[in-house]
């Protein structure tokens, strides 16, 4: 039996990504028409999860982002319902007495991204969404910024939820084999055998697709229910996803799945205008904070607004500290300024 599933985050990841490019000057959106299409061809491909954005309060309307304001508005509209459908909230921020208990007129299947500054509050509001009739996948952005008792903790609540899946997640895309060893044995000896465990990887090292196999190979060793996160083109935030055209053609001649390449690479088709903006990718821009264990951010302000070359980038995130380094902000940017000056 196989028990590795796909998740295409394409849409969620890939709008998340060109929603934050827009304060560097790009003006860059998904169309109606392209959320559709992506979304179709995606099914026809059979990948098994098709994330199809994500939900946060704002004053905007963002769906030209694959951004949307309740459970309510990303359920509804030209795509069609599916058992397949994920949404992810941005965090624990939607007070949980507003969403509503699912219906089949809702998407069921719902990420949460943990906040690191409000961990408990963010497990409580996923125990929340799962008493509500969600199937709840939780997601530890940066991973390796928690200690194996923060982990133990998310792990024992998402057996107590009997949550979907819960994630380890190289959000700066810098954890090697033996640290992916050690966090599938970890979660393999702590959660209960019928929750998913899923691996999100990013590129900023070009080592998704080597990891991904080498997490995929863990699984199936331990015959493990696994969920491994890719997207089109690679598409996503900062260096970006595996690429789902990689891994869904590595999945069918090494696993025996049924994928429709096809169906993948028509969405690549459409996203390759986008891809050649330079939007996402490799770059040293990339690789720079991934080799100092960083949020990619510092990098990315640093070149594009303060035009650092690659060795000043280097040098000054070489010894950021830890209470600056896995969190980007104006603030911690202006304060790891400050210690470089002292």
């Amino acid at each position: 039996m196989n028990n590795i599933k796909l998740l295409d985050c394409t849409l969620r990841d890939g709008g998340l990504g060109l929603d934050d490019i827009q304060q560097y000057g790009y003006s860059c959106s998904f169309t109606a028409n392209q959320i559709s299409t992506i979304y179709n061809n995606l099914l026809e491909s059979n990948a098994d999860l098709i994330e199809c954005g994500s939900i946060e309060i704002s004053d905007n309307d963002k769906t030209k982002f694959a951004i949307y304001k309740n459970i309510e508005n990303i359920s509804k509209g030209a795509i069609p319902l599916s058992k397949r459908r994920v949404a992810l909230y941005r965090g624990p921020d939607t007070p949980i007495e507003d969403i509503p208990r699912w219906t089949k007129s809702l998407i069921k299947n719902i990420r949460v991204i943990i906040r690191y500054s409000e961990l408990e509050k963010s497990m409580l509001f996923c125990r929340d969404l799962a008493a509500k009739g969600y199937n709840v996948f939780i997601q530890p952005m940066v991973t390796a910024r928690y200690t194996d008792k923060e982990i133990k903790y998310m792990i024992s609540m998402a057996n107590e939820m009997k949550a979907f899946a819960i994630y380890f997640v190289d959000s700066y895309g810098y954890l090697t084999y033996n640290e992916i060893k050690k966090y599938f044995n970890l979660y393999n000896k702590y959660l209960k055998n019928t929750i998913y465990i899923g691996f999100h990887a990013h590129n900023n090292i070009n080592m998704a697709f080597a990891n991904a196999q080498f997490f995929i190979g863990l699984a199936r060793k331990e015959n493990r229910k696994a969920i491994i996160d890719s997207s089109c083109f690679g598409m996503g935030q900062g260096a970006g996803n595996l690429q789902t055209e990689l891994i869904s053609n590595y999945l069918n001649k090494e696993v025996g799945t049924k994928y429709k390449i096809d169906k993948i690479l028509t969405v690549c088709d459409l996203l390759e205008p986008l891809y050649k903006l330079q939007i996402w990718g490799y770059s040293p821009m990339y690789l720079i904070p991934a080799q100092n264990r960083a949020a990619y951010k510092f990098s990315v302000a640093l070149r594009k607004r303060y035009n650092y070359s690659y060795p000043d980038i280097s040098e000054c995130l070489k010894d950021i500290p830890d209470v600056l380094r896995h969190r980007y902000s104006k603030e911690n940017l202006n304060a790891l300024f400050k210690l470089r000056s002292e």
